[in-house]
């Protein structure tokens, strides 16, 4: 059946004149309804109207669209007939067919695309006599024609159209073109002639086999003609779906032949636009708009040509059909514009994060060269630093004042060499390597691309990523990068790595020296204060829906909680302790309890608890115990050191988790003292009648590194020689077996920690003055430091 009717519901409005479907009453006013002898005809090229059926029809002709608005200005009847041969343009008389249908105009509509469209509804057949006039268009004299009903024995004719009704209904449920719709209008037509007339208008026929129907004046032989042809689509219909669904069906022979033959010549033609034939001129067309070079673009041409010969139901038909759309949809030779406004850069860097000037002047300095010289490969940076204290966010803020796409990879637990080359392709579930992957995602060959947690990248036997990533930051190399699943060189001398790590200590050595190591510090106190009031706050104010009118925290309080509640170089802790405060206030507005917008002590207190006692040094009312200072992965701190004597043979015992290399500085201290003990008046008669106890507090912590061996010997000289320690004195240092004092690292950590304990007086190496230059001299302030080169003058410093 055909779905044309259904169209109306696209062209009409709610306000529509009519019912689409008529009753017998309708029917029989019809037919009793008296019409002209002459009327203008419209030929019909592709359709054939029945009584009582609407349909829409378009009007393109000037003739004919001169007829509608002439008949649609008078009585709108018309008569409508089919032409004989659909080819003629501009059909006469002669070229009509004799029987059509008397036509009333319902609508008419103006379309967008200057064409006319009518819909017209049928009244009653009709027999072209004579022609009248065949300009401007046909006008003829007509006769009407009754429908003729036969006497059929009781409950035949029922049963005739009950066979109708069910055959078509069977058709539009077996056919996915016709809407469901269809079968609603079907069932709810009551008059015999009428439902015939429909489904002759409707069905899926020629517009001859719809002729000849039209042109049967019995009802009951047009309904039996009828039958047979619904008979047949439906057959039709229902050996198409079996084919479909592989199912074989008892049909007669000669017309299942047909039909097979027929279904097999259509496969044909449409053979060469199957879905497979399609993907493959999709590649094709694809890969003329890239930019690569000639031997990427030898070797696509070669894996299409090898995927066109695949068998598309094998297995390696997916594996070789994913490889080429990879091929494709990598960025090659395709960069992001850079942005050389430095001011802009240098405001972004400033927008995003307080402090950290010498990563912020590095970038600088690259756009600076960058701009100067367009080709220069990009550096890859290393961040190294405590956490929380941005370096992760940094690269972000550094693609943003670049102008470039940012990707990151997390390292943290990465122990498969195939994370960073990717696999081979012979292997089942085979990938790229996550840098190619992110460089898919980033649509680009010159992204700033982090590489987080880099110091936390693991080995097992599935290889060392870390010496994987040896070839990709290696600026010789990585312009020839081969990952294993790509297997064709991809340079990625162009892209901006910047990796980020806690500690170097785990970084092998090779991959150490390939990246430009930046140390970012831990925060003071005063710039926690600056972040708190410029970033965090207003984030969790927006993240946690309260307004900035409600929520009001004094810088002295902010300084209150870095101080009394975290103990960190970064401020991760702080914002953590920030939005539970937020939150507190959050309850509040949502409790719709009385508060004030400014965060009081009390508030504080309540929301945060009580805060922890400040970690200063001990108090020197005793000797032997020696403030010293540490690097740890979350930034300075400081550490005691504290000696007892007593009588036994001279052991030294050491308490405190220590690692050997402090053991061994303690020894070291031992033993100085030992050889220097005239010089230092001590007896040396003691060092066989009393032992020696060194214990470092904290216990459960594991402690190591040379740098506490001048305040093992400090304190160990303090005890043995009964002098007191000088107060708020801190110090760090490796010492000799001669005395000597020798540099340490983290010393910037070491000072801000220093600072936090309320320290006044640091004695440091010589060694370590160009580090404490280096330093931002407002971290200083209130700061007294020492410089020695021996442990003399340690000693001297430091005990009263």
């Amino acid at each position: 059946m055909d779905n044309h009717f259904l169209g109306l519901t696209d062209i009409l409005d709610a306000d529509a004149e009519f019912i689409p479907l008529i009753s017998a009453e309708d029917e029989d006013r019809m037919n009793k309804e008296e019409l002209p002898d002459e009327l203008p005809v419209l030929p019909l090229r592709n359709n054939v109207l029945f009584p009582g059926v609407v349909i829409p029809i378009t009007v393109a002709r000037d003739t004919t669209i001169k007829l509608v608005e002439d008949a649609y200005k008078g009585n709108r009847t018309i008569g409508v007939v089919s032409q004989k041969d659909m080819q003629v343009e501009n059909p006469k008389f002669k070229d009509l067919n004799a029987v059509g249908t008397v036509a009333h105009i319902i609508k008419q509509l103006k379309m967008p695309d200057g064409s006319t469209t009518i819909i017209i509804q049928g009244k009653r057949r009709m027999k072209l006599v004579e022609c009248i006039s065949e300009s401007p268009y046909i006008k003829a004299k007509i006769e009407t024609m009754i429908d003729q009903f036969s006497d059929l024995e009781e409950g035949v004719e029922e049963a005739l159209f009950g066979s109708l009704k069910d055959l078509a209904l069977k058709i539009i449920q077996q056919s996915p073109n016709i809407p469901t719709e269809a079968s609603f209008a079907i069932k709810n037509i009551e008059s015999p002639s009428f439902l015939v007339n429909f489904i002759s208008s409707n069905m899926d026929a020629t517009v001859e086999e719809k002729q000849e129907l039209l042109e049967v004046e019995n009802i009951i032989e047009r309904a039996n003609k009828l039958l047979v042809h619904l008979t047949q689509e439906l057959q039709l219909l229902e050996l198409k779906n079996d084919i479909q669904s592989k199912v074989k069906v008892d049909l007669d022979k000669q017309q299942r032949e047909y039909f097979l033959q027929q279904q097999m010549r259509q496969i044909q033609d449409e053979l060469g636009e199957n879905p497979i034939q399609q993907d493959i001129i999709e590649l094709r067309d694809k890969s003329k708009s890239k930019k690569w070079t000639k031997t990427v673009e030898k070797a696509f041409t070669k894996e299409v040509d090898k995927l066109e010969r695949m068998n598309p139901s094998g297995a390696e038909y997916g594996v070789q059909l994913n490889y080429c759309q990879l091929l494709l949809d990598l960025p090659w030779n395709e960069f992001t514009k850079d942005v050389f406004d430095l001011k802009r850069a240098q405001k972004i860097l400033d927008r995003d994060h307080f402090g950290l000037a010498k990563v912020k002047e590095r970038i600088i300095e690259y756009l600076a060269v960058l701009k100067l010289k367009n080709d220069m490969k990009a550096p890859i940076l290393c961040l190294y630093g405590p956490p929380g204290v941005g370096k992760t966010s940094l690269g972000k803020s550094i693609a943003e004042a670049l102008g470039r796409k940012y990707v990151r990879m997390s390292l943290g637990g990465v122990r498969d060499e195939a994370e960073v080359r990717g696999h081979r392709k012979t292997y089942i579930g085979a990938m790229p390597g996550r840098i190619i992957q992110n460089l898919k995602k980033a649509e680009s060959s010159n992204p700033v691309f982090g590489l987080d947690e880099i110091d936390k990248i693991g080995r097992d036997n599935h290889g060392d990523p870390s010496s994987a990533l040896l070839e990709v930051l290696d600026p010789e190399q990585n312009n020839t990068f081969q990952d294993n699943y790509v297997e064709l060189d991809y340079d990625l001398s162009k892209v901006m790595f910047v990796a980020t790590a806690n500690s170097l200590n785990t970084l092998q050595p090779a991959l150490r020296d390939r990246m430009e190591i930046i140390e970012v510090n831990g925060y003071t106190v005063e710039e926690k204060i600056e972040i708190a009031k410029r970033h965090l706050i207003p984030k969790q104010l927006k993240e946690h829906g309260v307004d900035k009118n409600q929520f009001s925290l004094a810088k002295s309080h902010v300084e209150k909680i870095v101080e009394g509640y975290t103990n960190e170089s970064g401020v991760r802790g702080l914002e953590k302790k920030l939005t539970k405060l937020i939150r507190s206030r959050a309850k509040e507005i949502a409790m719709e309890e009385e508060f004030e917008p400014k965060i009081s002590a009390e508030n504080i207190r309540k929301s945060l608890g009580p805060a922890h006692g400040k970690e200063k040094y001990e108090n020197n009312s005793v000797p032997g115990v020696v403030t010293g200072l540490a690097w740890t992965r979350t930034g300075g701190d400081i550490l005691f050191i504290e000696s007892s004597l007593s009588k036994g043979k001279g052991r030294l015992t050491l308490t405190g988790n220590l690692g050997d290399v402090m053991k061994e500085s303690a020894t070291i201290a031992l033993e100085y003292i030992k050889s220097n003990a005239k010089k230092l008046k001590i007896d040396e008669g003691l060092f066989d009648a009393w032992n020696i106890h060194i214990h470092v507090p904290e216990g459960a912590t594991p402690k190591d590194g040379p740098s506490a061996g001048i305040t093992m010997l400090t304190a160990l000289t303090s005890i043995i020689s009964k002098r007191k320690v000088k107060k708020q004195l801190a110090m760090t240092g490796e010492i000799t077996l001669r005395g000597k004092v020798l540099p340490v690292g983290g010393i910037q950590e070491k000072i801000l920690a220093a600072k936090r304990a309320n320290i006044k007086e640091i004695i440091l190496c010589e060694g370590n003055r160009k580090d404490v230059e280096e330093i931002n001299q407002d971290y200083l302030k209130g700061l007294t430091f020492h410089y020695v080169k021996e442990m003399s003058q340690v000693l001297d410093l430091a005990l009263v």
